[in-house]
């Protein structure tokens, strides 16, 4: 890798880390936290899915907004967007605001991840491909989700311990890391690689509109991501409702009432998933296809996902959960970058936003739902029955692995059709050694 795109590399793991940071010290109370200002179960639920409203409405707008303006600038809007919207659920919770005051604020929180979606990954590849990068971005994204997986580990710890004493000082640390990066991005970051478009104010609905147009026709009519999206809906739907559940329930099964426990449940669930991340490296070697990757992590996540409410012990739902973490963290780098092989400069961030609102559909669907399940039938209903659903993301993933896209083999593998992983028959791996050996130098 050239040394000057191996800085921007280096630079992006340094903002998703503190990124992930930030946003984790909540993670591991954020339901403790609203129940406690007074939401029923239903209604976390509904503040969580007023989230994933925000997603939806926000994703191409902000895409846009990435794919001319610029995604420096973008990043930027997500920083300050999140910063208030932090500080508002902590001043909510202390004036006693009720699920519709939370749930606007949760719209918003959606605004200012929206703004960061598209843009930081969209950021990466052109910078990279920019400063001499023609290596693929698999293994790039599994060690940047290594590096968030570490920092997620830190921040649901300790925001675990800081929620001991005052559930609100995580939110309030929060913000702090986020005016912290915002004085860091604001100095160090630049477009590299992608020219932003100076529009005029006139012309600015008409430039998002033709963007917007292009880039949803172009992500929803290649029909391997759009199988790819609605397979993401589906086990995102889930997920989302699934991350904010097991704080109660794990506590319900330990049957302890200590915050703590939640910070190393979400700490535990953090390295399975960088567990995940690792194994990226290690599977691409032997296996030439990143469609057989999604399809064995993401029978494994469903099947893991059912066991944790199917059983009533600790320490084994603690364990599968742990196992659908590493299918997770396999998962989510390959998808990456199956997404970023495809998409062209022009419309990147758009497209990347268009998958990030789909899968928001599905929370909005699914956290609602499940959270009336929860309370009616118990959280461990909802697992059983949330993780069959997700098992209808497999004959999507299928139905890519049948399309055979140049963009589903690795460096160095087999093309598709032919044998591509060890029970087929192992492929030849200089040049997936060669790429390795290049992105260690990052």
């Amino acid at each position: 890798m050239p040394q000057e795109a191996g800085r921007l590399v280096r630079r992006y793991y340094v903002y998703a880390g503190i990124y992930t940071l930030a946003a984790s010290v909540i993670w591991g109370i954020n339901t403790l936290f609203l129940l406690d200002a007074g939401l029923s179960i239903t209604e976390v639920f509904i503040a969580n899915a007023a989230f994933s409203v925000g997603t939806m409405l926000f994703e191409i707008p902000t895409g846009v907004v990435a794919d001319t303006i610029g995604r420096r600038v973008s990043f930027l809007l997500s920083l300050i967007v999140l910063a208030i919207t932090t500080l508002l659920y902590v001043w909510l919770a202390t004036v006693g605001g009720g699920i519709v005051a939370f749930s606007a604020v949760s719209v918003l929180m959606g605004l200012g991840f929206t703004f960061y979606s598209g843009a930081m990954e969209a950021w990466l590849v052109d910078g990279a491909r920019g400063l001499g990068y023609h290596g693929e971005f698999d293994r790039i994204f599994s060690r940047g989700q290594i590096v968030s997986g570490a920092a997620m580990l830190s921040g649901t710890v300790g925001g675990g311990l800081l929620g001991q004493v005052d559930l609100a000082i995580p939110f309030v640390v929060r913000a702090g890391l986020l005016v912290v990066l915002l004085a860091m991005a604001w100095r160090g970051m630049h477009d590299i690689g992608f020219e932003p478009r100076r529009v005029r104010l006139a012309e600015v609905p008409g430039e998002a509109l033709r963007i917007g147009r292009t880039g949803v026709r172009f992500g929803w009519g290649h029909r391997s991501l759009r199988l790819l999206m609605v397979g993401a809906a589906v086990q995102g739907g889930f997920f989302m409702w699934a991350w904010y559940a097991w704080q109660p329930y794990f506590l319900e099964l330990l049957e302890n009432d200590a915050v703590w426990v939640a910070g190393v449940v979400a700490a535990i669930l953090a390295i399975s998933m960088m567990v995940g991340n690792a194994l990226v490296e290690v599977v691409t070697r032997w296996c030439g296809r990143r469609s057989t990757l999604m399809l064995w992590s993401g029978g494994v996540f469903s099947l893991a996902m059912i066991g944790v409410g199917g059983v009533n012990v600790f320490v084994v739902a603690l364990a599968l959960l742990a196992l659908a973490g590493v299918a997770m963290g396999v998962q989510m780098p390959v998808r990456q970058a199956f997404f970023h092989q495809v998409v062209p400069s022009e419309q990147r961030a758009t497209v990347i936003s268009f998958d990030s609102m789909v899968a928001g559909v599905g929370g909005v669907a699914g956290q609602p739902g499940l959270g009336v399940l929860a309370e009616r039938r118990g959280y461990s209903a909802g697992y059983v029955i949330g993780g069959a659903v997700t098992l209808v993301a497999l004959p999507l993933i299928a139905l890519v692995r049948r399309n055979n896209d140049p963009e589903d083999s690795f460096a160095g593998s087999h093309p598709p059709g032919e044998s591509a992983c060890a029970a087929e028959g192992l492929p030849p791996l200089a040049s997936v050694q060669g790429a390795a050996s290049a992105a260690s130098t990052t």
